[in-house]
């Protein structure tokens, strides 16, 4: 067989292993990213307009999450920062839509004592999806009901819903081990009424 053949047969075979080993190296980087950010994942392959779009969207935050001075809140600021909430949770009783207003701006806080830039909404998504991917989306929908309510186009039961989705991060947020991702979605154990919204404020 001539020489030039068997060069071209140790060509092809090059070709094919870096083939394959791109392609573990794709399907690993795919795993970790799943794993990493859960649902957020999902949503982020969702609204891309491709699967390899967002996973460098993904790594991308991840770079950026490394990059911040993310800090656990002190004892005193939780406690200052739970008393506010039970405030807040009080209002809404009474006066919906400003308690709704008053959670997203505590929310705003208390992402900027833990160190998240808070320039605008969607980079806070973005940045606190790495750390809390389990719950950032109930934040977007507390996020979008509220404006919708600031709107005039909001009623008791969308800002009732938008308490119980900016409780799910507030209490990510606020607990000691809050850097540690929760599996589960904490709405689930929310008040689901305005009484019991009332209720579990007496309780506290």
């Amino acid at each position: 067989m001539p020489v030039w053949v068997w060069v071209l047969i140790g060509i092809g075979v090059v070709v094919l292993l870096a083939v394959l080993a791109w392609q573990a190296l794709d399907r690993r980087r795919t795993s970790r990213l799943r794993e990493r950010f859960g649902p957020e994942y999902d949503r982020a392959v969702g609204t891309s307009e491709s699967r390899r779009e967002a996973e460098s969207d993904l790594a991308a935050r991840e770079e950026r999450r490394e990059r911040l001075e993310i800090r656990p809140l002190s004892a005193a600021a939780c406690a200052r920062y739970v008393d506010s909430w039970q405030v807040v949770q009080a209002q809404f009783v009474d006066n919906p839509s400003t308690a709704v207003a008053s959670a997203d701006s505590l929310i705003e806080s208390v992402m900027a004592e833990r160190g998240y830039p808070v320039e605008n909404f969607e980079q806070r998504a973005a940045d606190v999806s790495v750390d809390h991917p389990q719950v950032v989306e109930n934040y977007r929908k507390g996020h979008r009901l509220a404006k919708a309510s600031a709107d005039g186009n909001g009623s008791t039961e969308s800002l009732r819903q938008a308490m119980r989705h900016y409780r799910a991060l507030f209490d990510e947020l606020v607990e000691p081990d809050a850097d540690q991702p929760l599996q589960r979605d904490r709405s689930e154990d929310l008040p689901s009424t305005d009484r019991e919204l009332g209720e579990a404020t007496k309780r506290a």
